[in-house]
């Protein structure tokens, strides 16, 4: 070991020169002493350290003396410690003295010390310069805890060689936080302090969140701190009026900035166990601030928070949120509109495909809402039962919510890949009250209105998922178990209900983007001047239409007689029935169409029962369709028929024409007379010229006559009530009264002129079922055959259970006697009968 030098003692003896040295090496430990006053039995650290402080403080730092203090720390690291403490015992002096400048040149000093000096006992050394931090945060001078933030800034940002397992944070996050806050007078000082706070906590962040042997920074008493204090800052203003003195770039950042800034950062660095704690604060904040209302800030928060973590967490956000919905399904309708506002926000920037194995429960979740909110609208009150106390419900708040809910169910479907929208629709399709099906349609509140209500929301939001959606494969893009309720709708009394649905089937069936080249509805001699795209259909494509034609063409057979049917109905039908021909057809579907076109004109002229305009309606469809069809299937003579009966329609009858009939101001007559001659299409002339091209000739001369079933009699029902009338109906239908009645109708000649025509009917009726039966049980999947086939087993069935309750005679009473004709009561069937005990074993 190097030896002290001792001034002016060049006279001394050997012993007493090796008596000093010993005296120095002990009093190297202590902070003070009798010999405290000599400089020159000082230890050297102590000197060195005191070298770098000037006379004057304004002259600052001491650079040759502070170049000798790093050297000898980096020689003799184990006095590391040493200096710190002595850094810390002077700078606390110099505080508490008002030596500001000193205090300066002592945190220069221990950043320059921490910059440089990397050595295995370099903990002891920031526990030092901590505490010197400390004290600096804990004085009342601005000027002071922004020095001891910068400092601390300086240190979070070295990494250290050696962990350390006894180093807390607490404080610092308390003070940072707390500085976030500061409402010091001046705005100038204020900002600064703020935006020490803010740095302060990032540093805090960069410190500790990667570093496993320090504290939890993610646990919620120190997220409830850091991510409150963010958000404070991040709500105001960004123009902040500050000094023109002369400053960096980095100073001239604003708070607004800085605190986006570290807010992302910390995001960012939140592993998947961490977004909960991160996440949590935030809703806190919001409600306890009242900002979901104004939906701003709340978007500007998770727009953040979306960009900033990792894209496979990003549905741990969407749950949160979700779940806080569901928190507050009580609260106003403005504060569900903004969190709903942001789910939408945050479901369009999470990535495809990431919202995670819960995707039904975010619909669930949605749809529930949408109940909720039609409830509350229709019973005023978020409770069960009114009361004095409950909150005042607007409805045009609760209406703004619905369409916010609606929006972000299409928001998230945009999000799914299309096997998982398919399933979604599935889900939405099963949760509407389908009548028939599900007859309790509505709460007990809300009555036949709130199912009216749900009804029209679910679809809406059924059609924010199909909007856009492009299948290759139709068959699963409109499986059975989806296309059987939904067409249940098409025959509604509603005439809302009626257009949702023609409006989804429309997005699902149109895969080239063709729906829009079919309005507005007019006669077209060209039809390439709409560029339709056009594709062979595929293998799906036939085998779907096998399935499901004849149900889709029954429906929109029957939509077409609905009275309350308006302009849009009738554009909505030609839409459909033009894509099943641009995209779905082949050459046995071109001969239903035909068939179809023709059944509406004989529909329009057989049902006088009809509104004129509906009538008028169903000629312009049909002309309309006609003229489409005889284009795609470019056969001349065709066309030269369907352009003659246009033209005498333009010349005798314009009101059975799209272009007078299906639009705003229609131009039709107050009654309608008869129809007949030329300006009708001729369904023989139409098969004979087709038969020529080598269509089926049997097959276009046969009628097209819809078959009505139990289903859509079911599907005119709006309630339970109404199901249970028409099966009080069927079965008046089936007394002995009606029976009698029935024999005592007198035979006229137009009786019978009607069975003849009807026997007719019956065996082109009958020819059709038979050939349904085959082809159901060629094309049809085996679990629809064993189904069908089971429901005919339970029917038989039932009809025994009913045999053998008649049948079946009452069992001898234990007495002996037999019941006489008089009292004989109803027959109990011997496996319902009760026996002693003493009978059973």
């Amino acid at each position: 070991m190097q030896l002290p030098s001792f001034p002016n003692i060049s006279g001394v003896p050997d012993f007493s020169r090796r008596l000093l040295v010993d005296c120095s090496k002990l009093l190297d430990h202590q902070v003070g002493g009798v010999c405290g006053c000599c400089g020159a039995l000082r230890p050297r650290y102590k000197r060195l350290v005191d070298n770098i402080f000037p006379e004057d403080p304004e002259d600052g730092l001491v650079k040759a003396n502070m170049e000798k203090l790093t050297f000898y720390a980096l020689s003799a690291p184990e006095k590391l410690d040493r200096i710190g403490a002595y850094l810390s015992e002077r700078l606390s002096r110099d505080v508490a003295r008002h030596r500001y400048g000193y205090v300066c040149i002592a945190m220069e000093a221990l950043d320059q010390l921490l910059m440089a000096c990397h050595c295995q006992t370099i903990n002891l050394f920031v526990e030092s310069f901590l505490t010197m931090v400390r004290k600096l945060l804990e004085a009342d001078k601005p000027n002071l805890q922004i020095l001891g933030t910068n400092s601390f800034v300086k240190f979070a940002n070295i990494e250290e060689d050696t962990p350390s397992y006894h180093r807390s944070y607490d404080f610092f996050v308390s003070r940072f936080s707390e500085m976030c806050h500061s409402s010091y007078e001046d705005p100038d000082i204020r900002t600064k302090i703020r935006m020490a706070g803010i740095r302060g906590l990032q540093g805090v962040v960069r410190k500790t969140v990667n570093d496993e042997l320090q504290a939890n920074i993610w646990e919620p008493q120190h997220m409830d701190k850091i991510v409150p204090s963010l958000l404070f800052n991040l709500q105001q203003e960004e123009g902040v009026e500050r000094s023109p003195s002369p400053e960096t770039e980095k100073d001239k950042e604003s708070p607004v900035e800085l605190t986006e800034r570290c807010f992302r950062e910390l995001l960012g660095r939140a592993a998947y166990g961490n977004i909960k704690n991160a996440v949590k604060p935030v809703l806190m904040h919001l409600d306890n601030h009242s900002l979901w209302e104004s939906k701003t800030f709340a978007v500007r928060c998770f727009k953040i928070i979306m960009y900033s973590i990792q894209s496979q967490h990003s549905h741990l956000v969407i749950q949160q949120l979700l779940g806080h919905l569901d928190a507050n399904s009580k609260n106003s309708a403005r504060v569900r509109a903004g969190i709903v506002e942001v789910i939408s926000e945050a479901a369009v920037i999470e990535a495809s495909g990431s919202i995670g194995p819960t995707v039904l429960e975010v619909f669930n979740t949605l749809l529930k809402q949408l109940r909720l909110s039609v409830d509350y609208e229709l019973t005023g009150s978020y409770d069960s039962f009114a009361n004095m106390g409950s909150k005042v419900i607007k409805v045009h708040e609760e209406r703004q919510l619905q369409e916010a809910v609606i929006k972000t169910v299409g928001s998230f479907s945009n999000t799914l890949p299309p096997y998982q929208r398919s399933e979604v629709m599935l889900f939405i399709i099963g949760k509407i009250p389908v009548p028939g099906m599900y007859p309790a349609l509505g709460s007990a509140n809300t009555g036949l209105e709130g199912s009216r209500m749900i009804q029209v929301m679910l679809l809406k939001s059924l059609l924010q998922v199909t909007a856009g959606f492009q299948s290759t494969n139709i068959l699963t893009a409109l499986p059975t178990s989806f296309l059987e309720p939904l067409l249940s709708f098409t025959l509604m009394e509603d005439a809302e209900i009626r257009l949702l649905v023609l409006d989804i089937l429309i997005g699902i069936i149109d895969r080239h983007d063709n729906r829009h080249k079919f309005s507005p509805v007019r006669i077209i001699s060209d039809i390439a001047v709409l560029k339709l795209k056009v594709d062979k259909c595929s293998r799906q494509d036939n085998l779907f239409m096998k399935k499901h034609s004849h149900r889709l063409y029954r429906h929109i057979y029957l939509a077409c007689k609905e009275e309350s049917s308006v302009q849009r109905h009738f554009e909505s039908l030609y839409t459909l029935l033009g894509l099943i021909c641009v995209e779905l057809a082949n050459e046995e579907v071109v001969v239903d169409l035909i068939r179809l076109a023709l059944a509406l004109q004989d529909l329009a002229l057989t049902e006088e029962d009809l509104p004129v305009y509906t009538r008028c309606a169903i000629h312009a469809l049909s002309a309309v369709y006609l003229n489409l069809i005889s284009q795609l299937t470019t056969v001349p003579t065709f066309c030269q028929h369907v352009h003659e009966v246009i033209e005498s329609r333009k010349k005798l009858a314009p009101f059975l024409l799209p272009e007078n009939v299906l639009v705003e101001s229609s131009e039709i007559p107050e009654k309608l007379e008869k129809v007949e001659g030329e300006v009708l299409f001729a369904q023989t002339k139409i098969a004979e010229i087709l038969g020529g091209s080598g269509y089926n000739t049997e097959r276009l001369a046969t009628a097209y006559i819809p078959q009505i079933t139990d289903e859509d009699r079911l599907s005119k029902r709006k309630s339970i009530g109404d199901t249970v009338s028409l099966q009080l109906e069927m079965e008046s239908r089936n007394s002995p009264e009606k029976e009698q009645r029935s024999t005592a109708e007198q035979i006229t000649f137009e009786t019978l002129k009607q069975a003849i025509v009807d026997s007719v009917n019956v065996d082109e009726q009958e020819r059709e079922r038979r050939r349904q039966v085959v082809e159901r049980f060629q094309t049809a999947p085996f679990e629809e055959i064993a189904a069908h086939c089971g429901a005919r087993a339970s029917l038989l069935q039932s009809k025994l259970n009913q045999i053998f309750e008649i049948t079946i005679r009452p069992p001898p009473s234990p007495s002996g006697s037999v019941g006489n004709g008089h009292g004989r009561s109803h027959s109990i069937p011997v496996y319902e009968m009760q026996f002693p005990d003493l009978c059973v074993y």
